[in-house]
């Protein structure tokens, strides 16, 4: 039995290939004659929840890929721009460890800030001026 492929998604982090599931499917599109008979797109599948990654990067990688997940928590990517088996495959293989590296980032706490004082006193000036200038498109007030 061979060795198994460890795709390095940073030093730290390896997912075996025996995690991902890739088939070939027939394409939709151009292609002539051919892209009825040879399945040269590819499908990968990876079980979110059952994989070996970090549960906080779990829950990332479900929220970020949210239209790619299925009700059973596999994440799936086709990739269908090439004309071969090889670079659909390696491509789809790309676009899974993007999506890998993206969760892996924490994202910024937004941390609430109230308006400067200053700030206040200006949009409230702006509310007056804006008042004022609707105030004058009014007809004049006849006073007869």
């Amino acid at each position: 039995m061979g060795a198994f492929l460890m795709f390095e998604i940073t030093p730290s982090i390896k997912i075996d290939e025996r995690e991902l599931e890739i088939d070939f499917i027939r394409a939709s599109g151009p292609g002539g004659q051919n892209v009825n008979k040879v399945a040269t797109a590819a499908q990968l599948r990876f079980d979110v929840r059952a994989s070996s990654l970090p549960e906080e990067v779990k829950a990332r990688l479900i929220h970020l890929a949210s239209k790619r997940m299925t009700s059973e928590g596999v994440l799936l990517i086709e990739a269908k721009r090439f004309r071969t088996q090889e670079q659909n495959r390696e491509d789809a293989l790309q676009r899974f460890i993007e999506l890998v590296r993206k969760s892996l980032v924490k994202p910024k706490v937004r941390k609430k800030t109230k308006p400067t004082a200053a700030a206040k006193e200006e949009r409230l000036k702006e509310k007056k001026r804006k008042g004022e200038i609707k105030r004058l498109r009014n007809r004049p007030f006849d006073m007869e």
